[in-house]
């Protein structure tokens, strides 16, 4: 599906991933419709439609899909690795109630087309191999994500049922993120994930500027532009149902992403302490992007070094003294 000219409903208009995808889908020249709960718009929208609802209710999600061409699921409830180990359960209801009823209400408004963001981390440990598509239901998710990895899985379902296994069907796309990083990231330490971070611990110059945890572990780092590239080219595929890793295809050390975040800021002076002490996740969390690759043409683009040095201003421009 093109999305120039569409109607298309951006569900959680207000985060990090469904602000950048709007911007990207506004330049395309897409009609907005963005959600919002209880926090503004990051960005302008200018000839954006946007509706303040609770998602968890079947009538507003009756009313935010009505008349779209194509919906994205980007509304979730997310949180950082303190969150998930000590409270997992805030991602399994509220998350549930949104997915199921953003999907059946698309369906019930006949919308051509629904992508939902799953996330890397539902799929079963893989070590240190980078896991394929495929593998997503061979084993539960690591332990720590067992909660919010079956969320994400039912909600997997529930858009190859609606592809595949029903009358009258609706085309899905499961686009499965690896750790997206950049402009309009959650940069508040009590929610966000480890890259936004450790760069706002950069900007601030902190001393001694504390890690959480060893700095080993090992993630797939994708610039956000990317990502969206990537959204965009498996939403514009004719298939029924598609689920997709959606990811740069290598990995970084927490402590080469902070090295890299010094050089390129300029910190060589920063006294670094590590805190053992601290959640942290799984050691290793690679994706392959072989599908991608083959299938869509897609490939990131931007390097660790860049993506990090345009973070930064952005951050600097909009978030830092604010």
């Amino acid at each position: 599906m093109t999305l120039a000219g569409k109607k298309v409903l951006i569900a959680g208009g207000s985060g990090f991933l469904g602000t950048n995808l709007a911007l990207r889908l506004a330049d395309l020249g897409a009609r907005l419709r963005l959600t919002i709960h209880r926090n503004p718009l990051q960005a302008a929208f200018p000839g954006a439609e946007v509706l303040e609802v609770d998602l968890r209710r079947p009538e507003d999600c009756a009313r935010a899909t009505e008349g779209m061409d194509a919906v994205f699921i980007c509304s979730a409830h997310t949180s950082g690795a303190g969150v998930i180990r000590t409270t997992p359960l805030v991602h399994i209801t509220p998350n549930v109630l949104i997915n199921t009823l953003l999907l059946e209400a698309a369906y019930e408004a006949r919308v051509g087309k629904v992508c939902f963001l799953s996330s890397g981390a539902a799929y079963p440990g893989t070590g240190d191999r980078p896991v394929t598509e495929a593998e997503m239901f061979e084993g539960d998710p690591e332990e720590v994500y067992f909660h919010a990895g079956w969320m994400k899985r039912y909600a997997e379902i529930l858009c190859r049922t609606y592809a595949e296994k029903i009358s009258n069907p609706m085309q899905t796309v499961v686009v499965r993120p690896s750790n997206v990083y950049g402009p309009y990231d959650k940069f508040d330490f009590a929610v966000s994930h480890v890259t936004a971070a450790l760069l706002r611990r950069v900007v601030e110059r902190q001393s001694p500027l504390e890690v959480w945890g060893t700095g080993d572990d090992i993630r797939d780092l994708i610039y956000v532009d990317d990502f969206v590239d990537g959204v965009i080219a498996a939403v514009a595929t004719d298939l029924p149902f598609l689920a997709v890793n959606i990811c740069a295809g290598r990995g970084y050390a927490v402590r080469q992403v902070l090295a890299t975040l010094l050089e390129v800021d300029g910190f060589g002076d920063a006294q670094v302490t590590f805190d053992r002490s601290r959640p942290s996740t799984v050691p290793v969390r690679l994706m392959d992007n072989g599908l991608a690759r083959a299938l869509l043409g897609f490939e990131a683009q931007v390097p660790l070094a860049e993506g990090l040095r345009r973070t930064l201003a952005w951050y600097r421009a909009n978030k830092a003294g604010h």
